[in-house]
């Protein structure tokens, strides 16, 4: 599967987020899940199609320019920084959930597809998406609303598609600096389990996630003119994170209304987990194509897959 196809990229630019979840998955956090705005891509779809509006968003993108995680830096071992709730009807201090937020200051890319989008009603249709975007949550944080001196970098513009031998992409990539956005790199995943092979015939692809997933140290005796030093394997490796990429089911699908205490009782319902992989972040002027800055959903349910899919390749692998 590919991306699905857009005829334009609606950039809403530098939107401040304050207190988003941190806690991307049980075993991540720092950024928010891209299944977040992936969410957030479908509710504002709905939003627009209820006013009237004749677009469709096919996949979501993310740039973020700064990020500032709520947590104490105690030395080796952070922690979050957590709110006092008020006290109870029985005047009781209510007990602390621990809950990781974080303040953003990112790019939103939605890839839509619509006929004939151009002159009024395409400014027309902008000004609605940003106002409903205003009054919405993004990762469970709150948009917080533009100052007066930053209005205009906060405008909402559109990079054009509609014409593949002449489009906007160099314009947008541009424009997104500074800053770096996720991208998808499960091929890592497949170069570290066939190293890890070469010493552990057992090995899985678990144990290839988990080995990205940290700094592996070890000593190299002939370094340093041969008196060792110690070396890590992150050296030209880039900003490799783990991330949450959607839910694997655990069980059958059940029919709406069948599950007590479920959300939405008109909605067939399933029992899932999280799925794992790795993501790197780059800046947008290394990537070739618009297709490597947009996330879409790969939804299989006869194999209990929903999961978000990115199109980056690498030109070459480091790890």
């Amino acid at each position: 599967m590919s991306c699905p196809g857009f005829t334009h990229i609606l950039v809403l630019p530098h939107l401040k987020v304050q207190n988003a979840n941190a806690v991307s998955s049980p075993l991540t956090h720092g950024f928010p899940s891209i299944t977040a705005f992936l969410g957030l891509m479908w509710a504002l779809e709905r939003k627009t199609r209820a006013l009237g509006l004749d677009i469709e968003f096919n996949a979501v993108g993310v740039v973020c320019h700064d990020h500032d995680e709520q947590i104490n830096d105690g030395g080796f071992v952070h922690s979050f920084r957590l709110t006092r709730n008020p006290v109870g009807r029985d005047g009781k201090t209510a007990a602390i959930v621990e809950e990781g937020r974080i303040h953003l200051d990112v790019s939103l890319l939605l890839a839509v597809h619509a006929q004939h989008w151009d002159g009024e009603t395409r400014q027309r249709d902008m000004q609605t998406i940003a106002e409903l975007v205003q009054g919405m949550r993004i990762a469970g944080g709150t948009l917080l609303p533009s100052a007066s001196s930053r209005a205009s970098r906060q405008r909402p513009w559109v990079a054009d598609f509609t014409d593949p031998d002449n489009n906007d992409f160099h314009k947008l990539r541009a424009r997104l600096l500074p800053g770096t956005t996720l991208v998808a790199r499960d091929d890592l995943i497949d170069t570290r389990l066939e190293t890890l092979r070469g010493e552990q015939p057992e090995a899985t692809r678990l144990d290839a996630w988990l080995s990205l997933s940290r700094i592996n140290w070890h000593f190299d005796a002939a370094a340093n003119n041969g008196n060792g030093a110690w070396q890590h394997d992150r050296k030209g490796a880039g900003w490799i994170v783990s991330i949450p990429v959607g839910y694997g089911a655990l069980g059958p699908v059940h029919a709406a209304g069948s599950v007590p205490n479920a959300r939405d009782a008109t909605t067939p319902f399933r029992f899932v987990e999280s799925l794992y992989s790795i993501g790197e972040w780059i800046g947008p002027h290394r990537l070739q194509k618009p297709q490597d800055l947009l996330w879409y959903a790969d939804s299989q349910p006869e194999q209990g897959l929903y999961r978000c899919r990115n199109d980056y390749r690498a030109t070459e692998t480091t790890i």
